[in-house]
């Protein structure tokens, strides 16, 4: 498992998949491609928000954007593996790494129609040393979401 931050040499790599993220989710989220086939981003990456790519064996395996909110404060905006990668623990250590390098105040966001999003953040973080608290939220962008905060050390 390797992962970079999203860079302009890689960033093709990384708007490639979160089309893909954007695909999936679609269902739930409404959303259409646009004339050209493509989604709107909900989030752009620049300013405060990061980027990284995970590979597994140089294969792209997934993307992650992360929002830093103030200092020592992150939000998990977009998170994607790859389906054929998932279902063996490859999300949750590619979300461990990204927290272990990002010690602070944390928060995760999963819209409404995504259960199995929610057990899968829910068994991320019982996996690690830290207490969070969940709690349904009202997102002025999202509507009501179901969301976890904690702490990493």
């Amino acid at each position: 498992m390797k992962i970079t931050p999203v860079t302009e040499t890689n960033s093709p790599i990384y708007h490639n998949l979160i089309q893909s993220y954007e695909a999936e989710f679609s269902p739930i989220t409404g959303k259409k491609p646009n004339d050209s086939g493509l989604f709107e981003l909900d989030t752009h990456l620049g300013d405060d928000t990061l980027g990284f790519l995970l590979q597994i064996d140089n294969t792209p395996a997934g993307i992650a954007a992360i929002r830093c909110k103030e200092a020592e404060a992150y939000e998990v905006c977009e998170f994607y593996v790859v389906p054929r990668f998932r279902k063996n623990g490859i999300g949750m250590e590619f979300a461990h790494a990204i927290w272990k390098n990002y010690p602070g105040e944390w928060e995760i966001k999963q819209i409404q129609g995504a259960e199995y999003a929610t057990v899968f953040w829910r068994n991320t973080l019982n996996s690690i040393e830290t207490d969070f608290t969940e709690e349904s939220y009202d997102d002025p962008y999202w509507g009501i979401v179901t969301r976890q905060k904690f702490t990493v050390h």
